[in-house]
């Protein structure tokens, strides 16, 4: 007889650079966001949904004259044969979304989203292929109060989850002054589109590389801290010189910071463009009552997407941490954004104006738990319904149910182990309050009410006459029937 062939069983693995999200991450994660979405709704801001799937081209991911995706993102042909790909962010979808709605839209359009986005990139420590954002864009206008609310709104978000002034700063820049900088670098002539986008990505590493990081890749280049040797843009030492001396250029207040941004750019027609906007968000801010020690402008923030096309922001947490390596230093970036008013162009031929920013939301709720600003707790519900007698099943869940309809999360015990389990696994999960009622109570129309939480404080202060602190049992208590939901509230509004 031929020999069954065994059924090969597959091995429980998962994606590299993906994480599996327990419940107290979870639950986090959701406190935060129904705070930020508060935050939003409260300027006015709606939500929108987007499909996680969208075609290559609509997220602008083609390389140039190739027929295959870029890097950078998840690809695969469709049932039409057709590139379609994981959104790489939310913006790209919105812009896809007004220009298919544009006519039907409010002007401007204000909406938020939060969902995933995937990105196939290098995995590391606290770097993932997915990973949450929470976006706010208003779409259809030019104006520079709505730059100026985005950087409220960063503000107004970040104390509303309890970050505290001084522990963040929100810093802006323009990107037309940023151009207009490299128009006096090459003394009034311009730089390829290609080598000016790597000036400004190799800007915005100032915070990671250092000034002298940032010189060498401005000009030759560097070795990494892998000791490969990373190519520079190539720039000319007197060309250097002058980006660097635009990177510090920065004063205590907006106002005298514009100013000297207003003389290293005069001449150029773009960058005193730039400077006007900068000023306008100044005047914004100062009339809205946001003083330099939430909002600073900031010369050297860059933001490396190319699309930028104005204001750019960024929102920092400013308080020390000791990262992987030991090294003390600021949690840094969690928020980042600006305007981009030539995204809805590439479908429509319109130029629609747009600005807005994005939360890391996985980076922020890092940072919320580092400063112990989020409950971590994963209990759902603080009742346990234990079954002590099984015949009396049936008035074990007539029980759940009428706490469940008093808006007391209750879970009634579905397991086969006896009581004692029951109190155990009740103290696993994060219980507070566990029911007890078997045969004797039935009659007498009573149920037990154990704190569990009491219990567990009352036993560790318990000295050497347990049998007497047993007899006591301070932590549980019987009552009637009728008044089980009041007798829980009691314990549960004891503990709050």
């Amino acid at each position: 007889m031929a020999r069954e062939c065994k059924q090969k069983r597959p091995i429980p693995r998962r994606l590299k650079g993906f994480r599996d999200i327990t419940s107290e991450t979870v639950r986090a994660r959701d406190t935060m966001i129904a705070t930020i979405r508060g935050v939003y709704e409260r300027y006015g801001y709606t939500a929108l949904e987007t499909p996680a799937l969208e075609y290559v081209d609509v997220l602008g991911k083609f390389l140039p004259e190739s027929e295959a995706p870029s890097g950078g993102i998840f690809a695969l042909r469709d049932e039409d044969d057709e590139w379609i790909a994981l959104r790489y962010d939310l913006t790209a979808p919105l812009s896809r979304f007004v220009a298919m709605n544009f006519q039907e839209l409010p002007t401007p359009y204000r909406r938020y989203q939060v969902g995933p986005v995937y990105r196939l990139e290098k995995p590391g420590p606290g770097r993932f292929r997915e990973f949450y954002q929470f976006d706010f864009d208003s779409v259809g206008t030019g104006s520079m109060l709505a730059d100026a609310e985005v950087c409220m709104i960063m503000c107004d978000t970040l104390e509303a989850l309890g970050v505290n002034r001084g522990d963040y700063i929100v810093k802006v820049n323009d990107r037309k002054v940023l151009n207009g900088v490299l128009e006096k670098v090459t003394a009034g002539g311009k730089l390829s589109s290609d080598i000016s986008l790597q000036v400004l990505r190799t800007i915005d590493k100032l915070d990671r590389l250092g000034r002298e990081g940032v010189e060498q890749l401005l000009g030759e280049g560097r070795l990494d801290e892998s000791g490969a040797y990373v190519e520079g843009v190539g720039l000319q030492p007197e060309q250097i010189s002058r980006v660097m001396a635009y990177l510090e250029i920065k004063a205590d207040t907006r106002q005298t910071t514009c100013d000297r941004l207003s003389e290293l750019v005069e001449g150029s027609k773009i960058g005193m463009e730039g400077v006007d906007e900068l000023r306008q968000i100044d005047e914004a801010l100062t009339a809205g009552g946001y003083g330099e020690d939430r909002v600073e402008i900031d010369p050297t923030v860059a933001r490396g997407l190319d699309y930028y096309t104005g204001p750019v922001f960024e929102g920092v947490l400013t308080f020390d941490i000791v990262d992987d390596k030991g090294v003390t230093r600021q949690f840094g970036s969690v928020f980042g954004g600006g305007r981009y008013d030539d995204l809805v162009q590439r479908f429509t031929g319109q130029k629609v104006p747009a600005t807005g920013a994005s939360i890391g939301v996985d980076r922020l709720l890092s940072a919320l738990l580092t400063l112990g600003k989020i409950d971590v707790d994963s209990t759902t519900a603080k009742v346990l319904v234990t079954r002590l007698d099984k015949k009396l099943t049936a008035e074990y869940q007539k029980i759940a149910g009428q706490l469940r309809d008093a808006g007391i999360n209750t879970e009634l015990y579905v397991g086969t182990q006896g009581i004692g389990k029951q109190f155990k696994y009740a103290s696993d999960t994060g219980r507070i309050v566990a029911v007890v009622m078997g045969s004797d109570e039935m009659e007498k129309g009573e149920v037990s009410i154990k704190d569990l939480k009491l219990g567990e404080e009352l036993s560790e202060e318990i000295g050497p006459d347990r049998k007497a602190w047993l007899k006591q049992q301070p932590a549980q208590f019987s009552v009637p029937r009728s008044d089980i939901v009041k007798a829980v509230q009691e314990v549960l509004a004891r503990h709050a």
